[in-house]
């Protein structure tokens, strides 16, 4: 076993009960030996739990409170400045949650993981297994294959609560916004825009009484993390408009001045080309800066999109031109071939959102160390 005297485990909890004890018990019985223990603004009735925790071993615990309720995000991140201020030598920590559906083997499983690899550890649950809610199964699938789609990261468990977290990548991740449960999903949105690297671990699959001492609700806080997911795409598409209307003005542009010069290919491809010069330095600087936040330098990330561009312009081009010749479409007809040439572009679109947020604008992974 590892040494965990490093380590400090953070403990968010709201209203708890008598399964507090069994999570701060059974972390004890596994050799963890810091918790920090946040109240985020229980009701009276529940602080004892709190207290007798505090009083039984005060060696062990750290106890914070909020005077009111702010959000698990809010109790995060007070326990990882906490952390970072108190702590210098500490290596890291491991989040858990109070209702006891961590076992603490697992927790521990993450924690030497983390410290075998120097990677930020996330505990993964298998959602196919039978015993598994089916609002929460449907939820974390779908949220899974969005982030999957939208943000290009591969993550099993979005919203698993057990989390093995590295001194230095903690010290991002406690500036990141989100006092709610869409803090969760902003730290995995930060590990992609900051290159964090991170391993899974897969877990113990447990729901008590089907999940019911959940804080969470299910359309106002869903709504919060499905929004935070999306805000790419949607930006992106505001882009992509705007680029879209200076590309296809330039290409009917180009084609009307250049129609009594040029002819069939020569046209489509010199108009198509021009246009997408202009509109495509539009694209690139607002994808960087606006939709994307790239932390990648600008002669990489512009090497890269227009490694891509060129490609995908030849294929507009090649697509539009066979179009055209398919059904015959005179050089005289710029109104058609111009919405035409929309359409090819259209189809060309999501496949160049996906290859620049994986590629492009990705940031580069940093090079982790042991702990």
């Amino acid at each position: 076993m590892k040494d965990l005297s490093n380590i400090s485990v953070v403990l968010p909890s709201l209203d708890p009960d008598e399964k507090l004890h069994l999570v701060i018990d059974g972390l004890l019985e596994y050799g963890f030996s810091h918790i920090i223990l946040v109240n985020d603004g229980s009701k009276p009735e529940n602080l004892h739990y709190f207290e007798e925790e505090a009083a039984a071993h005060p060696d062990v615990i750290t106890l914070l409170h909020h005077e009111v309720n702010k959000g698990k995000g809010a109790a995060l991140k007070n326990a990882f400045n906490w952390f970072l201020r108190n702590r210098p030598e500490g290596a890291g920590v491991v989040t858990v949650d109070g209702d006891n559906q961590h076992h603490p083997a697992d927790t521990l499983a993450c924690t030497e993981h983390m410290l075998e690899t120097g990677k930020l550890t996330l505990g993964c649950r298998d959602f196919n297994q039978a015993d598994v809610p089916a609002r929460s199964s449907f939820g974390n699938k779908t949220t899974s294959a969005i982030f999957k789609i939208f943000v290009g990261m591969t993550i099993s468990d979005t919203q698993t609560g057990l989390r093995a977290i590295p001194r230095d990548d903690l010290e991002i991740i406690a500036t990141i916004a989100g006092d709610r449960f869409e803090y969760e999903t902003n730290m995995l949105l930060a590990m992609k825009q900051q290159g964090i690297p991170f391993d899974e671990v897969k877990i113990r699959t447990v729901y008590i009484e089907e999940n019911k001492s959940s804080h969470f609700r299910v359309i106002h806080d869903s709504w919060r993390i499905y929004k935070l997911i999306l805000a790419h795409f949607f930006r992106y598409t505001l882009s992509s408009l705007a680029s879209a209307v200076v590309d296809t003005a330039a290409y009917s542009l180009l084609s009307a001045v250049l129609k009594n010069m040029l002819s069939g290919l020569a046209l489509t491809g010199a108009a198509g080309v021009g246009a997408r010069v202009i509109s495509s330095l539009l694209n690139f600087f607002m994808n960087k800066r606006l939709v994307f936040n790239s932390t990648v330098s600008t002669g990489k990330a512009m090497l890269r999109y227009y490694m891509l561009a060129v490609p995908q312009m030849a294929a507009q081009v090649l697509l539009t031109q066979g179009v055209y010749a398919l059904f015959g479409i005179p050089d005289s007809a710029t109104g058609l071939r111009t919405l035409l040439y929309a359409v090819v572009m259209a189809l060309l679109y999501v496949a160049s959102f996906m290859i620049q947020q994986r590629w492009v604008f990705a940031a580069e992974k940093k090079v982790k160390e042991k702990v």
